[in-house]
């Protein structure tokens, strides 16, 4: 059963998705309304999926232990840190450089080029708006536990578009052709089923073409592929 922890400063909100997840058959394991006490569970409990929002009320001062508990499987307790964290980006850049394991999905009500950004250059696995359907936050919880990253339609494409606007980067090294267009298909959200349709591929041989760039790169998953794919600038295919 996949562990998730949620993090938002909105206790009716934070009680709603760990409903709603509970319903779907996740073990919510903790859950947090600030960064430090977010990083601080995190390390304790070491979910397999955290929810992220991005805007945090700011930390709660020493000894407070509000809006943060962990459940039953969980262990450790709430509370705050040596450092001040102030936002969802700063408890995502935490916990993913100490974790590396576990994964980070951005559900904000903001859908700003900046916001987005922000949270995938600091290691989260996707980005979901908080107007998506309960199917669709289902599909991407259960995705980003698998390593796919998942992003609101139109958000992959716009980082995308928004790093090649800064400039070309680096040449792609030692991928193939074919290796190259299905990591560009990877980066704009698709699973491996979808890319073999549109490339009238095998899913096997999307996934080996997927294993292979992995190990080309040093990388550990889809999530890392996408940010990959984004800080070098790589365009959609035509």
């Amino acid at each position: 059963m996949t562990r998730v922890m949620i993090v938002d400063d909105h206790p009716m909100w934070r009680e709603g998705v760990a409903r709603d997840l509970t319903s779907r058959g996740y073990n919510v394991c903790a859950t947090a309304a600030d960064a430090t006490s977010a990083v601080k569970i995190a390390l304790a409990t070491h979910p397999d999926v955290i929810i992220m929002d991005l805007q945090l009320t700011p930390t709660p001062t020493p000894g407070s232990t509000a809006g943060a508990s962990v459940g039953s499987s969980g262990a450790g307790s709430a509370g705050s840190s040596g450092s001040r964290l102030s936002s969802g980006v700063d408890a995502t850049r935490e916990i993913t450089a100490a974790l590396p394991d576990t994964r980070v999905l951005v559900l904000s009500a903001s859908a700003e080029q900046e916001d987005v950004l922000a949270a995938v250059k600091n290691g989260a696995s996707g980005y979901l708006v908080k107007s998506a359907s309960l199917d669709e936050f289902d599909d991407a919880v259960r995705r980003t536990a698998e390593g796919d990253a998942v992003f609101t339609p139109g958000l992959a494409g716009l980082l995308l578009g928004e790093y090649h606007r800064l400039g070309p980067g680096p040449e792609v090294p030692h991928l193939t052709t074919r290796e190259t267009e299905v990591l560009r298909l990877v980066a704009r959200g698709l699973t491996a089923k979808q890319i073999a349709t549109r490339l009238v591929l095998s899913h096997r041989t999307v996934e080996n073409h997927v294993q292979n760039t992995l190990r080309k790169l040093q990388l550990h998953n889809r999530a890392e592929l996408v940010r990959y794919a984004i800080q070098n600038g790589l365009d959609t295919p035509d």
